[in-house]
């Protein structure tokens, strides 16, 4: 079997994780808008509403309400800004902590309960190996 083009590889592996990624959203029970907020303060740490705007590439005032939506549900707090008394940083809340741990065990149970029933041993094997791949390219 011939080597196939790298933009051919490219082009098929973008959609098959991007199907893959969809498929794994659908389990969520946060709407995908508040769990890629609450992610990103998992990941970056507390911040401004703008930096958030800017981060999900949304209108500040977009953002505003999604953060207030939140805040309603008790996932996210605000605090003071340490050094710039005109803004507050958006934090996760122990609440919200929880939430997005149990939506990515939910993510992360759906897939593995796939790679059981859909993947051979062997297929299996090749998978790991193709992750360890994937997270290669992702540091290049």
């Amino acid at each position: 079997m011939p080597t196939p083009e790298p933009a051919t590889v490219a082009a098929d592996l973008r959609t098959a994780m991007g199907k893959l990624a969809r498929r794994v959203k659908h389990e969520d029970r946060i709407p995908h808008g508040q769990v890629a907020v609450l992610g990103v303060l998992d990941r970056d740490g507390a911040m401004t509403t703008s930096d958030l705007a800017a981060d999900q590439r949304v209108r500040p005032q977009s953002m505003a309400r999604a953060v207030g939506l939140l805040m309603e549900q008790g996932l996210v707090v605000r605090r003071a800004h340490p050094t710039d008394g005109r803004k507050s940083l958006v934090d996760l809340s122990e609440v919200g902590r929880a939430a997005l741990k149990a939506e990515r065990d939910r993510r992360a149970d759906w897939l593995a309960r796939a790679i059981d029933v859909e993947l051979s041993a062997e297929e299996q094997r090749q998978l790991a190996h193709g992750v360890a791949l994937m997270e290669r390219l992702a540091a290049h």
